[in-house]
């Protein structure tokens, strides 16, 4: 492995995983300087830069040492780490963090008029997909001999043009699928966009920076959908609030000056905090309810 004292990232250049990856290496405190070719972000604010690519290239690039990570969607590292292992090359990468978002799955649909009710039915028959390895590991776990077209788009047009039988491709909301006349039978893979690194750990100043990163990414993801709460309430009504605040952190307790009967409580809420939520918690005794956004946490 080359050794670099400047950590470079790959993302998606366009397309869905684009925007949110951007927002998340923002909020970790990221900012870059984009050239004019628009492939290349040098890191302004710390030594890591950005290389924009398609999604497809990104496990190749971590393999082969021109990026260090990488912005990937499972589906795709899994693919090809598959690849390589029927190719009989060893293991080059490896997930290193979920990322929360560009959530999807990767299921087997067939014409709603086909008679292809279960996944039993698949056996003999023809499935589109472009992700062949993914899609016969699956099968071979089921026991199902069916054949496998490869596809590179399109793929949920192939039963309508006589290719396939049925398919096996990403669903998001299922509207594709409805367009197409199409019913989802099974989830092969729940997806979604995860950080991607080297098998091997790396050997010089990256091994800092990633680490630098990986802290700085738990820190966001851990406050995506948190909220602080904070309230003052009679000592005697914290069995009933713990409890509603079941999903918290362990709540900070500070006595009141003067009212010793009462107590202030401050915790991290990580589960929704709704309009129903805050008034079940009046009614066990709370008294000014203040929610709060969390915009950065470090443990």
């Amino acid at each position: 492995m080359s050794t670099r004292d400047r950590l470079r990232i790959a993302i998606q250049k366009s397309g869905r995983l684009s925007d949110p990856a951007r927002d998340l290496l923002a909020r970790a405190g990221l900012s870059f300087r984009e050239s004019r070719d628009r492939l290349f972000c040098y890191g302004e604010s710390l030594p890591i830069d950005l290389l924009l690519v398609r999604d497809d290239d990104i496990p190749g690039l971590i393999a082969d040492g021109v990026c260090d990570l990488g912005v990937v969607g499972r589906n795709v590292l899994r693919e090809q780490a598959l690849e390589r292992t029927a190719d009989g090359k060893p293991e080059a990468f490896r997930e290193l963090r979920r990322l929360g978002f560009g959530g999807c799955r990767l299921a087997i649909a067939a014409p709603r008029d086909a008679g292809i009710d279960a996944i039993a039915d698949l056996r003999g028959k023809r499935i589109a997909t472009s992700y062949p390895r993914l899609l016969r590991e699956w099968l071979d776990a089921q026991g199902i001999d069916a054949g496998i077209v490869v596809l590179s788009g399109s793929v949920e047009i192939a039963p309508r043009l006589g290719q396939a039988d049925a398919i096996c491709d990403l669903v998001s909301s299922g509207a594709t699928l409805v367009a197409n006349q199409l019913r989802e039978l099974q989830a092969v893979l729940e997806t979604q966009a995860v950080l991607a690194g080297p098998a091997q750990a790396f050997g010089d100043e990256r091994a800092d920076l990633a680490a630098l990163l990986l802290r700085r990414l738990d820190g966001v993801l851990s406050v995506r959908n948190s909220k602080l709460v904070m309230l003052q309430a009679p000592r005697t009504a914290l069995p009933e609030l713990l409890r509603l605040l079941g999903d918290a952190d362990a709540p900070t307790l500070t006595s009141i000056e003067g009212r010793a009967a009462d107590v202030a409580v401050q915790t991290v809420c990580r589960g929704a905090v709704t309009w129903q939520r805050l008034e079940d918690m009046k009614k066990a005794g709370a008294r000014g309810l203040l929610v709060l956004p969390v915009e950065q946490m470090l443990a």
